[in-house]
């Protein structure tokens, strides 16, 4: 069987790579012809509002998915009348507009940050009045990774952002001051069941995922409980098949849905080493209607990402239990180039494991020292 998947990034070079040993063939579609995923399956360079191009992909096409939310949702709608689209081009809408997105949540019951909509650049004031300070602002549309967002805490910071500005439909989110932040991956298969993975602790910084610790820390079953149900009231209100990601603020215990996307998850890289089925793994049994594998962590897992540069291989891998991913990217700042998951069988040797991590994770930007308030003076 062939797997179309329309984006041609890192996740879709991690579906691939978990779909080999299931005997699955990929065929990728990526405006860029430098995609990762040229290394290692068959690469189509095109636009994604290509309409021969989308037509000629999907000739022999088992089923098709896509590794990033932003897919244009005309193509997912065009090739779904040609190949069963998973997850739904319905999920894709939601996911692309915040707007919609916090709407779609409140419609189900789900708890979220206080909210107002902003059609145009002069709408600002009203919205900052019925929301308050301080507020996160943030385009509708394409913001990701900390881009279209700013934090806004007093009136003076409101007036010198305003003319800069994109006069585009945005949203103001009252800013909450949160204990962490968590995220839930869920799988639906097409008959309709669902797997869930343990809550996710996140460790961000400038707006881009850093650390991820898995399962959460000090996780409740009550809070796993709660995440759960938010999560299934999504997948059954689209119809949904394949993962799909819940991001949380805990606030006083509970939780408030942030965003969700609907794809694989960067904070579910740790899935591959730390837990008995990869999310990869599990989004392809998923689409294909094949049953899903048991999403148990095997001991406790942290996964940092590679921002802009790369460390010594052979320094990360002299860490017992340490998994090294590179994409094949390009460097740059801000990009992600990779990861590292470390692994352990229970928190005090993970933590072990991690103060023995090369300097180059001594750095700020890896938020160690937020997971591990030990760790610098360990290594002093």
């Amino acid at each position: 069987m062939t797997i179309g998947i329309l984006g041609g990034g890192q996740l879709g070079y991690m579906l691939a790579l978990a779909g080999y040993p299931l005997g699955l063939h990929f065929r990728f579609l990526d405006p860029s012809p430098e995609a990762p995923v040229g290394r290692i399956a068959n690469r189509v360079t095109a636009d994604f509002n290509d309409a021969l191009a989308l037509e000629k992909f999907s000739h022999g096409l088992e089923v098709v998915t896509y590794e990033f939310e932003n897919v244009p949702v005309a193509a997912a709608k065009f090739l779904a009348e040609r190949v069963p689209v998973y997850p739904p081009a319905v999920a894709l809408e939601e996911a692309q507009e915040r707007l919609r997105e916090k709407r779609l949540f409140r419609r189900l019951g789900i708890p979220t940050t206080e909210f107002a909509e902003i059609g145009k650049r002069e709408d600002l004031d009203a919205a900052v009045r019925q929301v308050g300070l301080p507020s996160m602002l943030k385009t509708c549309r394409m913001g990701y990774d900390g881009k279209g967002q700013w934090l806004l805490q007093t009136a003076e910071e409101v007036g010198k952002l305003r003319p800069e500005l994109p006069d585009v439909p945005m949203i103001l989110e009252k800013f909450v001051p949160f204990t962490r932040e968590l995220s839930i991956l869920g799988v639906r298969g097409r008959g309709g069941e669902m797997a869930f993975y343990p809550l996710i602790l996140n460790h961000h910084r400038g707006g881009i995922l850093r650390l991820s610790l898995a399962p959460a820390p000090d996780l409740t079953a009550s809070l796993q409980q709660e995440a759960e149900h938010a999560a299934q009231k999504v997948l059954e209100a689209l119809d949904y098949v394949g993962a799909l990601c819940i991001e949380f603020f805990e606030v006083g215990g509970r939780l408030l849905a942030n965003e969700m996307a609907p794809r694989v998850h960067n904070s579910g890289h740790w899935t591959i080493e730390g837990a008995v089925t990869s999310q990869f793994e599990n989004h392809l049994r998923a689409i294909l209607g094949m049953p899903l594998g048991s999403t148990a962590a095997v001991g406790v897992s942290a996964m940092i990402n590679l921002i802009g540069e790369i460390p010594e291989s052979a320094e990360v891998l002299n860490v017992s239990n340490a998994h090294l991913h590179l994409y094949g990217k390009e460097p740059r700042a801000g990009r992600k180039l990779g990861h590292v998951t470390v692994r352990a069988d229970h928190p005090e040797k993970l933590e072990q494991r991690l103060i023995a991590l090369p300097d180059f994770f001594r750095r700020p930007e890896y938020c160690l020292e937020k997971a591990l308030p030990e760790f610098l003076a360990k290594r002093a």
